[in-house]
């Protein structure tokens, strides 16, 4: 087990900081007192990560850039997540002890200083986990965690979206529902459960819990495909790797456009921001369906200048493969129509682009993939854009 006394006396220091923040004005006098402190964390071996985070909290807060919730409310998260992240052994477990940890941390802070703001912190809590599990092997991780943690927060506190409890706790309990059997059914890993977590809560939380389920409809279809005659796919060397299971890269790669589509729809109300949301999930579902079942199709033809390439090659086509990718994006489409989501128009609109980030996700594939300029994930998340871009401008064409 990690050595603890030196995050044990962080996590002291931490508290008697977050006491003193709302009595020492202007915000600058408590990061001249915390800077000291911290150094003498940095002496010990293995706080020296947690030191440089306090340091960098507290400069980011003494300068103004964070307001004394965001920074009472990292502190609290990332410390005392951590603590009992390492007094627990690491394990599998032991992120569900870094959020109960952390999660308990914030309500006294909230209470203290009387501001009650349960999806800022819900944020918070998210993303430190998130990138607990992602950077886990990283000596730096509990410092870019900290970083990650504030500036998401800020970013939320910003936004000054308003949420009933009852609803985050719902979104909360299904998000991480979802994640939890996700995992369990090896179709994603410990980061792609907390960034598929993430996703959830933003998309109830934003828009409604149909756009969790839209969302889930692409994941489902894209858990399917890959499997689909997956023996075959890795005798010819073309199969996902790890059987498929699904990484915080991935989850982001695909979702992160649709996610952003939801925070802007309910922040502003805009349809057209439904037609972003639309088209991106139905370009990462056609995308996914025609890489994986494409692959089963004979011989696919570079989209460039449709040459036969070997199967695998990125840019590589085949009929069977835009086949299943408009099979794809009608399903998506048709899963939005059911729940009320999507008019025929929309339907309409839907289905050309997943038609349109599929072939893009080919071209860039084959042009930037293949040099080195993007990596997979990089190709995913610009098909995703350009979908739900072309699904928004034929909607507002309209």
């Amino acid at each position: 087990m990690t050595r603890l006394p030196g995050l044990v006396l962080a996590s002291v220091l931490t508290i008697a900081f977050i006491v003193l923040a709302p009595l020492l004005q202007p915000p600058w006098v408590l990061s001249l007192l915390i800077i000291p402190f911290s150094l003498v964390l940095f002496l010990i071996r293995d706080t020296r990560y947690a030191s440089i985070s306090i340091i960098a909290l507290a400069v980011l807060y003494g300068l103004g850039l964070l307001s004394l919730f965001v920074f009472a409310a990292t502190l609290a998260i990332v410390v005392v997540g951590e603590l009992a992240f390492r007094m627990s052994g690491g394990c599998q477990k032991s992120y569900l002890y870094h959020i109960a940890a952390a999660a308990a941390a914030s309500i006294p802070v909230m209470a203290y200083l009387g501001r009650f703001s349960p999806l800022i912190v819900l944020m918070g809590l998210l993303v430190a986990v998130l990138l607990r599990a992602a950077l886990r092997e990283r000596d730096d991780a509990l410092m870019i965690e900290a970083l990650g943690v504030a500036m998401t927060m800020a970013l939320f506190e910003e936004i000054n979206f308003q949420v009933d409890i009852t609803l985050l706790l719902a979104a909360a309990i299904i998000a991480f529902s979802f994640g939890y059997f996700s995992y369990r059914l090896r179709v994603a890993d410990v980061s792609g459960l907390f960034s598929g977590a993430l996703i959830g809560v933003i998309l109830i939380v934003f828009a409604d819990v149909r756009w969790f389920l839209i969302m889930l409809t692409f994941f489902i279809i894209g858990a399917a495909a890959t499997r689909y005659r997956y023996d075959y796919k890795a005798s010819i060397g073309v199969a996902e790797s790890h059987g498929g299971v699904r990484g915080y890269f991935n989850v982001f790669a695909n979702g992160l456009v649709g996610t952003a589509a939801s925070v802007l729809y309910g922040v502003t109300g805009e349809p057209a921001f439904i037609a972003l949301f639309l088209g991106s999930v139905a370009s990462a579902a056609s995308d996914t369906v025609a890489s994986e079942i494409g692959m089963t199709g004979g011989t696919p033809y570079l989209i460039t200048t449709f040459r036969p390439v070997p199967r695998g090659t990125n840019g590589g086509v085949t009929l069977r493969g835009e086949v299943a990718a408009v099979a794809a994006a009608i399903a998506v489409a048709a899963a939005a129509y059911g729940m009320g989501i999507a008019d025929l128009w929309m339907v309409a609109v839907t289905i050309l682009a997943g038609f349109i980030g599929t072939n893009v996700d080919s071209l860039v594939g084959a042009t930037l993939e293949n040099r080195g300029v993007f990596g997979n994930s990089g190709t995913n998340l610009t098909a995703t854009f350009f979908g739900g871009v072309a699904a928004m401008g034929v909607y507002l064409l309209a």
